[in-house]
């Protein structure tokens, strides 16, 4: 054999050159650069040795430099094979000039096998960092001259050879390939019996084979050898293509798409099950832990082993388990029912569906909906509740009192309400209980067989199926109750209440922003991503069909539009009517509300549509007054403020000054977030001083100690900590700042044209809105300014043509039929007598929409201020609407208007005679013993109660002879 020095080519695993095959790979810069050199020094196409890794060095397959090796470490040997191919390098393409920098830019190379050579053992080891950056010469052996092989062996392999082309040409869709194929066949028919061996090497490397047959032909330098090695590898591979062919054929034929994805996952399946056990068996330890992503496997007796694998795994067995557990809750349900025939008819429907097609995932999530609800009749799968058994309890309305005034104070029309419903849902329940014992005594149960007797004149009694609907039991229909209140005066908390009361699951559905039906009603099945209605979602949540659910800002739910009209879909659920047979349109079937109680919050009815307030019970929940904030702040914020905190009841002491300095100089609200904000940031403040105290080494025990409070010739230690824990008023400016409600009070005064008048805002709560008027020159025009609406602007221009047709009464001109406006007298304005003026009337906080029926006699008085020059007093508010006959007619929201005259500190009131009932009925005794009410009929009398009785001067008597006389004014 020959041999002679080639330069090593490493070719990239799993790379094989064969003889008279070629092929272009990718090669780093330093390795192209050496190629370069070899080319220009040779007067022909160099020859390298190509010789493939046996295994792969890096991921990288371009033959780049890897990783720098320092001098210490040893660099591996590389897995080169024993043979290779003597390859003439025909081209080598250079990278462009812009990325030639590029360390990692490579070059290309094409190679063409000649022959085969075999790598000799050698002194210098040829390791990843040579082969990948240079070329190193090596002893290379040419194999002998190959001899002609047998007649049988080449027979037996233009058999294989022309059985695979054919089968390869039969199979293959490309018109190319097949043309490709029949042209090898031809030349398989002349072919010589010393050109065979070259054949199969043509053959190996054109077929797309198997990296070991490559290596296999390519290490065999025996032409008879390498025949029969290629002869074996061809039968493989036309085994396995007929195989493939005919189960390919097979699945077309018998399976459709949709079950082909089915068989698909099915031996998925069973392969990973054989690959667990492969595992299981190959990774067993002494210790019975395995290193796998399958967790620790403990062994029992040489049984398959438990895996305690994530709940996330796809496992066949969670598959059965869902599928079981929907049949059972279908056969729950009650026999008959509209509930079991739908999941019946669904259920049949999903087991003939293949399990991986789309429609068997809509069905079976219907089916987990379907299944999910709490229906009334069916029979349940969870452990009954103990609510019927705290009905039947003695103390159940007294447990549900205390239960209502632990959690919220005051509110007693409220409380007195529910505590009417709960008595209502007991007295049922007791009925119902005795009437199901009459039936049971009525008609005792003989054991064995029934016994049917017949009778001539009845017909025969026909035994009851045992797969007959159970008999509907008559459920307690709630109430449908609305509280409507300002924000923070506690009516989601009390929902809560009630389900702590009833011992009930509370659900809580936000309808603000809602603006969609389908949002209620749910979404058809025929439509992608469906689902139901909330009311639905609530009720599985619950998992009874007797929860406690509230609708949440239901003032504020969407208007009708193209999606249609929320509001209108409530209409069903609310009403108790209907509610019974609720169809939401996902499930399809009928849901029954009835047992449930509804409970629907809002800020205003003004946005709640007529129908749906109808079927409302309304309870107003007005405000608070201080001493409820008081003790609301005592009893609720502060404890719950100490424990967000982390501080203890000890640690923080309020004072019952500093208390009421922050609900009434902090906070002007109606319910009490913002009083709730405030103590929280003095317990925060607190809290810092309490960590600073302990950071400081401070005695923590110091809390148990009486305070003392350091005189002023008592000397204090500077370096020794101190920590109060008694918050006073005077700290509050120190941790809270500066009041927000100081200026305004300072700032309100008697003026002439100045009336304060009392509103209640859009949010519910009431408080003080001065009236200015001012008189400018003019031609005798009212002017109206501060946003306000059509309403109230005709109470201004009512208020003023009732004043110009009393004027001459009240001593404003000198007859009867004079304008006030331009010939008045005493408006404090330079010039003439006889001079017009114009009247601008203002309210204040121009960026608010005011408006309502309610500011009649507030401008009146205003205008009678103005015009007489006498002045109301800046501690009296009023209220009510004005006709043109002088009546002053009833106005609504008196317990918001009275609360928020409460809070700005005014003593007197003038309010409607009509609504002295709701002062006496609705506002707190405490607030009534602080502050004076006045209630009037007519405007005189609402004159006369605003500035003083004679301080206006009438020309005739007021009212039914009081005693007043009228006034002569003398013409002379």
């Amino acid at each position: 054999m020959a041999t002679s020095k080639l330069p090593v080519f490493a070719l990239p695993h799993p790379l094989i050159l064969l003889p008279s095959a070629r092929v272009t790979i990718p090669v780093s810069k330093s390795l192209g650069e050496h190629l370069l050199s070899l080319i220009e020094e040779s007067d022909a196409l160099p020859i390298v040795a190509a010789i493939p890794l046996t295994s792969p060095v890096n991921d990288d397959q371009s033959l780049l430099p890897p990783p720098e090796v320092s001098e210490n470490e040893t660099s591996p040997d590389l897995p080169l094979a024993e043979w290779g191919t003597a390859a003439r390098v025909l081209r080598l393409v250079r990278p462009p000039a812009s990325t030639r920098t590029s360390p990692r830019q490579p070059y290309l190379v094409s190679l063409h096998g000649l022959t085969r050579v075999r790598l000799l053992p050698s002194k210098h080891k040829l390791t990843a960092q040579v082969v990948s950056s240079s070329l190193q010469l090596r002893d290379v052996e040419y194999p002998a001259q190959e001899k002609v092989p047998s007649k049988e062996a080449v027979e037996r392999f233009k058999q294989a050879a022309g059985r695979l082309l054919e089968r390869l040409s039969r199979d293959s869709m490309q018109m190319s390939r097949r043309e490709g194929f029949a042209k090898i066949l031809g030349m398989l028919d002349d072919l010589q019996d010393a050109r065979a061996p070259w054949m199969a090497d043509v053959l190996m490397g054109t077929l797309n084979s198997e990296y070991a047959d490559k290596l296999a032909i390519l290490s065999t330098p025996d032409a008879e050898a390498r025949l029969q090695t290629a002869t074996a590898i061809f039968l493989k591979q036309a085994s396995i293509s007929e195989v493939s062919r005919k189960i390919a054929s097979a699945v077309d034929e018998s399976l459709s798409k949709q079950q082909k994805e089915f068989f698909l996952k099915q031996q998925l399946t069973a392969i990973q099950r054989e690959l667990q056990a492969l595992q299981k068996s190959s990774g067993d330890s002494p210790s019975g832990m395995v290193n796998s992503s399958s967790g620790p496997i403990d062994t029992n007796n040489g049984a398959a082993d438990k895996v305690t694998g994530s709940e996330l795994d796809d496992d066949e067995q969670h598959e059965a388990d869902d599928l079981a557990d929907l049949k059972r809750r279908i056969e729950a349900m009650a026999i008959g029912s509209e509930e079991r025939k739908m999941g019946v008819r669904e259920w049949r429907r999903l087991k003939r569906i293949p399990q991986g097609s789309v429609e068997n995932g809509v069905i079976r999530t219907y089916l987990e909906w379907l299944t999910s609800i709490p229906w009334p009749n069916s029979t349940s799968l969870t452990p009954p509740s103990s609510s019927t058994s705290d009905l039947k309890d003695r103390s159940f309305l007294k447990n549900a009192r205390s239960q209502l005034d632990s959690d919220h104070f005051g509110l007693e029309k409220i409380k007195k309400r529910l505590i009417e419903y709960l008595a209502v849902v007991r007295l049922k329940e007791l009925n119902s209980e005795k009437e199901q014992a009459q039936e049971h005594g009525s008609e005792p149960k003989a054991e064995g067989k029934e016994v049917v007797l017949y009778d001539k004149q009845q017909s025969p009694k026909i035994p009851q199926s045992p797969t007959a609907a159970p008999k509907r039991r008559k459920a307690i229909r709630g109430p449908i109750l609305l509280f409507v209140g300002p924000p923070g005066t506690g009516k989601t908390s009390l929902g809560q209440s009630i389900a702590k009361s009833l011992n009930r699951p509370f659900q809580r559905i936000s309808l603000g922003g809602v603006r969609d039906e389908a949002e209620i009603r749910g979404h058809r099945r025929t439509y992608v991503a469906s689902g139901p209605g909330l009311i639905v979602q609530a009720l599985r949540k619950a998992g009874r069909p007797d929860p406690v659910l509230l609708l949440d800002e239901i003032d504020k739910i969407g208007q009708s539009n193209f999606h249609g009209d929320p509001g209108a879909a409530l209409l069903e659920v609310l009403d108790p009517e209907q509610n019974w047979n609720f169809n939401d349109h996902y499930i399809n079937v009928p849901v029954d509300l009835s047992q449930v109680l509804f409970i629907c919050t809002a800020n205003s009815m003004d946005t709640i549509s007529t129908p749906l307030l109808d079927r409302c019970e309304v309870i107003q929940l007005s405000g608070y007054t201080y001493d409820e904030k008081m003790h609301i702040a005592r009893r609720f914020l502060l404890p719950k403020q100490l424990t967000a905190n982390g501080l203890e009841p000890e640690h923080v002491t309020i004072t019952e000054p500093a208390l009421l300095h922050i609900a009434t100089r902090y906070t002007r609200e109606a319910g009490v977030r913002s009083l709730e904000r405030a103590i929280g940031g003095v317990v925060r403040y607190k809290a810092v001083e309490w960590a600073e105290y302990l950071d400081k080494a401070g005695d923590p025990n110091v809390i148990n100690q009486a305070e003392s409070v350091p005189q002023d010739n008592q000397t204090v230690d500077a370096d020794k900590p101190t920590y109060r824990r008694s918050v006073l008023e005077s700290d509050l400016e120190q941790i809270l700042g500066i009041s927000r409600y100081d200026e305004s009070e300072m700032e309100r005064e008697a003026r002439r044209g100045l009336i304060y008048g009392l509103v209640v805002t859009g949010a519910g709560e009431g408080g003080v809105m001065p009236v200015e008027s001012i008189a400018v020159p003019g031609t005798g025009k009212l002017k109206l300014t501060g946003s306000l609406g059509d309403v109230i602007r005709e109470s201004g221009e009512l208020a003023l043509s009732w004043v110009k047709r009393h004027a001459w009464e009240l001593g404003m001109v000198d007859s009867p039929m004079e304008d006030v406006l331009k010939a008045g007298r005493g408006l404090g304005m330079p010039g003439s007598k006889e001079a017009a003026v114009d009247v601008h009337l203002h309210l204040p906080a121009g960026a608010q929409k005011k408006d309502g029926p309610s500011a009649g006699v507030a401008m009146t008085c205003a205008l009678v201020s103005l015009l007489t020059g006498a002045c109301v007093p800046s501690t009296t508010a009023m209220t009510g609407e004005i006709t043109l006959r002088g009546r002053v007619t009833a106005v609504g929201g008196i317990k918001e208007k009275v609360l928020g005259a409460h809070r700005a500190q005014m003593t007197k009131v003038i309010l409607p005679y009509a609504n002295r009932k709701d002062v006496e009925h609705d506002v707190p005794l405490e607030v009534r013993n602080e502050m004076e009410f006045v209630f009037v009929k007519t405007v005189q009398e609402a004159l006369e109660a605003a500035f003083g009785t004679g301080v206006l001067g009438w020309r005739r008597t007021v009212g039914d002879g009081s005693g007043r006389h009228v006034l002569i004014e003398s013409r002379l």
